[in-house]
């Protein structure tokens, strides 16, 4: 068997009671943490939790090579652990069903994900998102500024009353994960007087949210990754107390979204 199990947002303790009874059951476990990682703890820390090693791979070590995953699976009950949601934001589905296609049974264990965890910790109503972008370094897709791609999904759901989780580009390798004080900055390039919510650390002891223009939220400093940013669209009123009790919306900035 493989079972995919989402870990949660911040620590070793954040997987489900499924998931660390699925994990305990388990003969192997591998990860990946090249799209998001567990702030909150090492992998050391995961394996010493939950007690059995812990085998990370890569991107290509799971998308294109991933046949040592697969054999393992054939005999033994195989855990493929990621952070998060397993199949939210990034999904395993090609693993998944090149599973199936060996005869190897598969089943999934959720985790909580980021984009509910905003939604919880803003107040901002979950069925009001549109589509979900990443913002990605300057560097990673080879210009300056924003994608296109991203400016575009962004003002699509703003014409829609619709909010906008924005993700952000996470190096793990590299250690390197962007703060949403420079996403603030990037997105202030086209968005300057527009409100932003940035989202830090969600699923710790100690998350921040933090409401203002995207303007003023480029100037502030919000601690240790990882960090996320959310542009609202047009607001409740319930939305626009949440927003303001919460993370600290200035009136007028809140007055320019509410319907």
């Amino acid at each position: 068997m493989l079972t995919f199990i989402g870990l949660g947002l911040y620590d070793e303790r954040s997987i489900t009671v499924e998931g660390r009874d699925a994990l305990a059951d388990a003969d192997r476990a591998f990860a990946e943490f090249y799209t998001s990682h567990l702030v909150g703890a090492t992998v050391e820390d995961l394996s010493d939790a939950h007690g059995i090693d812990v085998e990370v791979r890569d991107r290509a070590g799971v998308e294109q090579h991933p046949e040592e995953i697969l054999d393992a699976a054939e005999d033994e009950d195989v855990a493929f652990l990621t952070a998060g949601d397993t199949m939210i934001s990034t999904t395993h589905v090609d693993l998944r069903l090149r599973a199936i296609e060996r005869g190897i049974e598969t089943r999934v264990v959720h985790g909580v994900t980021a984009q509910t965890a905003a939604s919880g910790l803003t107040g901002l109503q979950n069925y009001r998102f549109g589509k979900a972008v990443t913002l990605p370094f300057p560097y990673a897709h080879g210009a300056d500024g924003v994608p296109q791609s991203v400016v575009d999904s962004i003002e699509a759901n703003r014409e829609r009353g619709l909010h906008t989780v924005v993700y952000l580009d996470i190096k793990a390798d590299r250690g390197e994960y962007m703060t949403a004080d420079v996403a603030a900055e990037m997105l202030a390039e086209d968005w300057q007087d527009v409100l932003g919510v940035a989202v830090a650390r969600a699923g710790s002891p100690d998350p921040t949210v933090a409401a203002d223009r995207l303007s003023a939220l480029a100037e502030r400093d919000f601690g240790d990754p990882l960090h996320l940013l959310v542009v609202p669209g047009d607001l409740h009123h319930l939305e626009s107390d949440a927003l303001a009790t919460l993370g600290g919306a200035p009136a007028d900035a809140l007055a320019e979204n509410e319907r």
